[in-house]
């Protein structure tokens, strides 16, 4: 196997300033870990190739370009001519920080393996605190988090948190619910009665344990907005009957939860409400609009756009959500806060910037295109909100947060994650 040196890509915020780390040290909380590590855990490829050494060589050059130096990911052989695949364990986990047991925290994520989750287990775990994560697997996957099993300061457990769990914790992450439309329309009842006992049963856990307790609630609670864009103040225009009220009402009536069990109870809560977020690990058949296009665009098949595109969206990529999280976790503010990234895109215009972006991430890799894909329009959805975005003065208020990653930045990490999956023959 050939192997080729490759220049590093640049990762500018939207300063123009180099991003090498990510995170922060703020509120006596120190979540700043190095991005190099951080994409070692998600951006290298997991297989070796066997039968084809010019492919592999050509892979690793790719990712060799965002990841400088630390590659701590497992490598399985996969076999082309037989597609079969023989996993290895990791021979070594990467370097997380030594904490004193008073700082060490013992955090509780649930949904802790789906995409928001993992990211924020990787943050966590590289800082050096003790993490369980809890998780059905409806829309999460083990992948995810694997490269942590083993690890003495990682526990993963298989469980719904419809039904109570005991545990002794300092911190916990609600995450737990499906979030695409597809996933959460797919069962409605079991996605309400996720939002509604799940939440219920944390927040018990939370109040025996004395545990601060944040959930991430969703955009969503703002129906399709007649305020724009939407502020923590505003009530809301939701349809309660609609196709999206499992998972719309089911947030709201968390939220009220949360609240009740804070005014009665004394529990510490925080609600963080998320606004589209897109990154690595994102799950490409989830419906949601980031993923189907830089999907459909690296399959060389049509984009389609619902409507005339001119509906519009605010997408912030992972990291600055990570961030945004553990700042609200950390932080004295209780009101709800939104965590979204203010910048506002039509999705006709959005669905070009994809094209253009997988198109430059293609030619930089020497792919070679039979045709250009092309925009193709159809009808629109029931209650798909007309226009969604955040107004985040009270994130930048409070907890000093703002998004610090481009669109443009975080879009060609995610193309070139999803297409090293196509080419693991995992997409």
């Amino acid at each position: 196997m050939t192997t080729t040196t490759a220049a590093p890509i640049k990762t500018l915020d939207k300063d123009g300033k180099e991003i090498t780390t990510v995170g922060f040290d703020r509120f006596g909380f120190n979540c700043e870990v190095s991005l190099d590590v951080l994409r070692s855990l998600y951006l290298r490829p997991h297989y070796v190739l066997t039968a084809n050494d010019i492919k592999d060589a050509k892979e690793e050059t790719s990712h060799a370009q965002f990841t400088q130096g630390a590659d701590y990911q497992s490598k399985s052989i996969y076999h082309p001519d037989t597609k079969t695949i023989s996993y290895t364990t990791l021979s070594r986990f990467p370097p997380v920080t030594l904490l004193a047991p008073s700082e060490r925290k013992r955090i509780l994520v649930t949904g802790g393996a789906g995409f928001v989750g993992s990211h924020l287990v990787d943050r966590l775990m590289l800082l050096g605190h003790e993490v369980t994560v809890l998780d059905n697997f409806f829309t999460g996957s083990k992948t995810t988090v694997s490269h942590w099993v083993g690890h003495p300061n990682f526990e993963l457990i298989r469980h719904d948190v419809v039904e109570p769990f005991m545990i002794e914790c300092d911190q916990i992450y609600h995450l737990a619910c499906p979030a695409s439309p597809p996933h959460y329309q797919f069962n409605a009842v079991k996605t309400i009665k996720t939002s509604f006992m799940g939440t219920l049963n944390m927040l018990g856990l939370a109040k025996r344990t004395k545990a601060r307790f944040l959930i991430t609630s969703t955009s969503e609670v703002y129906g399709d907005p007649e305020v724009h864009p939407q502020t923590e103040e505003y009530w809301g225009h939701v349809n309660p009957i609609g196709l999206r009220a499992c998972y719309d009402e089911g947030k709201r009536v968390a939220e009220t939860l949360t609240y009740g069990f804070q005014r009665q109870d004394g529990v510490d809560v925080r609600v963080a409400r998320i606004f589209n977020t897109y990154g690595p690990r994102m799950n490409p058949f989830d419906g949601r609009v980031v993923s189907n296009f830089v999907v459909s665009a690296l399959k060389g098949e049509d984009m389609t756009v619902y409507g005339d595109g001119k509906q519009t969206r605010s997408f912030q990529y992972i990291h600055d959500l990570i961030d945004g999280l553990i700042a609200l976790m950390n932080s004295d503010e209780s009101r709800p806060v939104n965590i979204g990234n203010g910048d506002e895109f039509t999705i006709g215009d959005f669905a070009h910037l994809v094209r253009e972006i997988v198109e430059k991430v293609q030619d930089e890799d020497g792919v070679k295109r039979t045709r250009q894909v092309q925009i193709v329009h159809e009808p629109m959805p029931s209650d798909d909100p007309q226009r969604r975005r955040p107004d985040t003065s009270r994130a930048k208020e409070t907890l000093q947060w703002q998004p610090r990653w481009t669109v443009r930045m975080g879009l060609e990490e995610m193309v070139r994650y999803y297409k090293a999956k196509m080419e693991e023959g995992n997409l």
